[in-house]
């Protein structure tokens, strides 16, 4: 059957109009799946750190802290923070009323140490409404323990009584992990996760 003269090139227009639709169809799941199975990979380096740190482990020294980049190193961490992402690992308590002499952080959570390994050159690497949020800067020694915890207004921390209760002399050991997303970048208008974030309570 010949077809007529003003159906020429039909197949292809339809070709077009078929790929125009497809082509972002399949990048939107490639950059979805990518961003999930990222997504599971913070998630399982927050596990392991908070694992880790509630054991005791001391991410105050470089070993230790090479040993947990080894386990991001493929979502780009690297020590000294030249790579891309960070773990912040945070030490909790909760001081009752008429738990101090005053001036003190009474019924309230307080930061007792913090040690932050990975990219820690930019304040913002991780989002706003991580999970333990400062007053503000309190004192820290070279292991990352806040000092004078009881009385430094800046170690008080918000966020932490919405999700968890801790009574007088218990501690939670908290590990957040932040991983910026490369898709973000290379596929402007497809991702909109600007990263990954992850936390753990032990």
């Amino acid at each position: 059957m010949r077809k007529k003269t003003g159906e020429k090139g039909n197949e292809v227009l339809e070709f077009v109009f078929v790929v125009l639709v497809l082509i972002p169809l399949l990048m939107y799941t490639v950059v979805i799946g990518t961003d999930l199975a990222r997504a599971v990979e913070v998630a399982q380096v927050a596990r392991d750190a908070g694992s880790m740190y509630v054991r005791g482990i001391d991410f105050s020294q470089s070993g230790n802290q090479q040993e947990l980049a080894r386990l991001g190193q493929d979502l780009g961490m690297a020590i000294p923070g030249t790579g891309s992402g960070a773990v912040m690992l945070s030490k909790v308590t909760y001081i009752p009323s008429g738990g101090c002499t005053s001036p003190c952080n009474s019924a309230q959570y307080v930061l007792v140490q913090r040690v932050t390994i990975g990219d820690t050159s930019t304040g913002g690497v991780f989002p706003s409404n991580s999970f333990v949020q400062l007053a503000g800067t309190p004192t820290y020694d070279s292991s990352g323990n806040v000092a004078n915890y009881t009385t430094d207004s800046n170690a008080v921390v918000s966020g932490v009584s919405s999700k968890l209760t801790l009574n007088s002399g218990e501690y939670a050991y908290i590990a957040e992990a932040y991983f910026p997303s490369p898709l973000a970048n290379n596929f402007p208008g497809f991702s909109a996760n600007a990263g990954n974030y992850s936390y753990t309570i032990f």
